[in-house]
């Protein structure tokens, strides 16, 4: 097949133990857009909740599974401990300084961007960079949207031997070096990974922490290759699985952190016109027998801002 590069970030998928506190400050603070209120298909007694951009695309899902009451946790060694969001401008910086602050949200400033912690201790940073990507971006009455978050730049993780990952991102995965990390970008998009040197302290899973992160390819022979070439470098890789609204392979590259490869599609919209995404509880078909028994299990959530 002719060569092709991922297309960037698909999803970042993360663990809260406060799912309503989650919506609030997802939806409402951050401004993006509830797009699928589901269940995690692996444990389906939880939530599975995407934050998105207002068409649900891949390259700003920031999603989380709900464990209530999970102890917060704390990023090592072989997790990513931050995700980087795109803005337009540095004026973006001094609304979302504002806004943050009235929220109760302590802001650092610094020299080019701007950073923060949800409530539960997830850090996130805003930068201003020049890239050709199409921006990525919700609606919402009280964020302007020169002011939006645009989508992902970049996630970062704590590894402690960067060399030992090269084989893998650099000749498999056909990641470029930069400095720092590693970029994926493909016709449409791009996304950096980028490695700091982990704390002493090791991690613990938990509330706040990122369990995977998932890189976009195309459905069909595209996602079959990178398959076969994670599993020629000796990753662990699993079979093709099909999470309904898209499909998945997974793997942990050598410095422990989870990447998933998920296509771009079929999509949201496949069980709920697009106006309504994320207002009702959606299941895949397979969970749809179970349905009662699951809405029992799940806690009530507060209406997002639709």
């Amino acid at each position: 097949m002719p060569h092709v590069n991922l297309e960037g970030i698909h999803h970042i998928t993360a663990i809260t133990g406060d799912a309503p506190g989650n919506v609030d400050f997802y939806a409402r603070v951050l401004g993006l857009r509830l797009v699928k209120k589901t269940v995690n298909q692996d444990d389906p007694t939880v939530y599975h909740l995407f934050y998105a951009d207002e068409e649900g695309s891949a390259g700003t899902d920031l999603t989380f599974f709900d464990y209530p009451g999970a102890a917060p946790g704390t990023a090592g060694d072989g997790m990513v401990h931050r995700v980087v969001w795109r803005v337009a401008s540095e004026d973006a910086y001094d609304f979302w300084e504002q806004r943050l602050s009235s929220e109760g949200v302590d802001v650092a400033r610094g020299a080019g961007s701007l950073r923060f912690s949800d409530h539960e201790g997830f850090d996130h940073e805003l930068l201003v960079v020049d890239v050709p990507d199409p921006p990525l971006m919700a609606d919402h009455p009280d964020v302007p949207s020169e002011h939006a978050l645009q989508g992902f730049h970049a996630v970062r993780a704590y590894i402690g031997d960067p060399e030992a990952s090269r084989p893998l991102f650099e000749e498999a995965l056909a990641f470029e070096p930069i400095d720092g990390g590693w970029e994926a970008r493909g016709a449409e998009r791009g996304g950096l990974y980028l490695a700091d040197p982990p704390p002493p302290e090791r991690g613990r899973p938990g509330g706040g922490t990122v369990h995977h992160v998932a890189w976009s390819s195309a459905l069909g022979p595209e996602h079959e290759e990178w398959r076969r070439r994670a599993a020629a470098a000796g990753a662990p890789v699993t079979p093709l699985i099909d999470r309904f609204y898209f499909k998945s392979i997974y793997f942990r590259e050598p410095s422990g952190v989870l990447f998933e490869i998920a296509t771009r599609g079929p999509g949201f919209t496949v069980d709920q016109p697009l106006d309504e995404l994320g207002t009702t509880l959606a299941l895949p078909p397979f969970l749809e027998p179970r349905r009662a028994e699951i809405e029992a299990a799940l806690q009530p959530l507060p209406a997002p801002r639709r």
